[in-house]
């Protein structure tokens, strides 16, 4: 009897990954070649990071989606082994059928920024004439992106990209799409009134003028995080702070949709007031949840969220601007990452 058996060898990229990188990634593409078709299932989390490819983003050569399993979160490719833009080979005792599974991620709405990599996944359908074998895979590798930081600042006013556990700054210059930055604004000084600090706004840009496209802003109407609005994404401020003196996010990774380039800035805006003055509208730190579609407040009065929705966040009490090293105020802070990535 004729022995079949298929491969699937995750192409991209060619590149090992980096010393303490993220190595191997779950499984997620199986093939199953029958004796005139090949039925290829790939879970919709392909990365294994919680991200869900769009069925649109996804083909088998020229062939789109044959159908969606929204039980199993996964979509399902069905081609007779001459379609799809297949090629035909001998190997030795073998005839071959090859076809490249293609993933290609476009942008949510109208938003400059994507969480996933385009990938290409290699299948092979191959036809023994003798030799029982049993079906194989191949353990995909995936080039890592990494950032190296630094950070200048004015004044006490810092913003750091931290470790898992908030307690030192990172040492590691190695993202993944999928990991997390954890991001810790901070303000430190003597001679002063008790302060409370927020983060106004940040953007991300490719070079270093905040006003330069592209532009993702991820924290907008003073204190607003809406990365978790527009993307979906888990980014959000930790609550309840650490202290009034420190602000800390974590912010999804992400990359610039169809850009080269291999730099990203994040600028931010920091500012201070008051301990003793009660949060409003303007000075105010602020998450979104995803499954309850809702606004909270780090600092316990969720309504000053409200105009978060409506992006009209009036002025309340002003945050006092500085008069000198340790007086209360207002700082631009940034952190230049370098990128390497698809």
């Amino acid at each position: 009897a004729q022995q079949i058996k298929s491969f699937v060898n995750y192409l991209n990229p060619s590149n090992p990954p980096r010393p303490g990188g993220r190595a191997v990634l779950p499984q997620t593409v199986a093939a199953q070649c029958g004796e005139d078709k090949v039925v290829v299932t790939v879970q919709r989390d392909l990365f294994g990071i919680g991200q869900l490819i769009k069925a649109s983003d996804v083909s088998l050569g020229s062939c789109g989606v044959t159908r969606q399993d929204d039980v199993t979160q996964s979509v399902i490719f069905e081609a007779r082994l001459q379609e799809c833009g297949s090629t035909l080979m001998m190997v030795a005792d073998q005839l071959v059928y090859s076809f490249t599974l293609k993933y290609q991620p476009s942008r949510n709405s109208n938003q400059p920024i994507v969480r996933t990599n385009s990938a290409g996944v290699g299948i092979e359908c191959r036809y023994m004439r003798k030799h029982n074998v049993s079906s194989n895979a191949l353990r995909p590798t995936w080039r890592p992106f990494s950032s190296t930081k630094s950070a200048e600042g004015a004044l006490n006013f810092s913003l750091k990209l931290m470790a898992d556990d908030w307690l030192t700054q990172r040492t590691s210059n190695v993202y993944f799409l999928g990991d997390v930055l954890n991001i810790e604004a901070s303000i430190e000084g003597t001679n002063h009134m008790p302060l409370r600090l927020f983060v106004d706004s940040c953007v991300a840009t490719m070079v270093p003028d905040r006003n330069a496209s592209p532009r993702y802003v991820f924290i907008d109407n003073s204190g607003c995080l809406v990365d978790a609005k527009v993307s979906g994404s888990g980014s959000r401020f930790i609550s309840p702070r650490v202290q009034n003196t420190k602000l800390q996010m974590r912010l999804d990774a992400f990359r610039f949709y169809s850009d080269p380039r291999s730099s990203i800035y994040i600028t931010c805006h920091l500012k201070v007031a008051s301990a003793s003055q009660n949060v409003d509208s303007v000075n105010k730190a602020c998450s979104f949840a995803t499954g309850s579609s809702r606004w909270s407040s780090v600092d316990g009065s969720d309504q000053v969220c409200s105009c978060c929705n409506t992006g009209s966040c009036a002025a309340g009490s002003p945050s006092r601007k500085r008069r000198g090293r340790g007086a209360a105020g207002s700082m631009v802070e940034k952190l230049a990452l370098e990128w390497e990535g698809d």
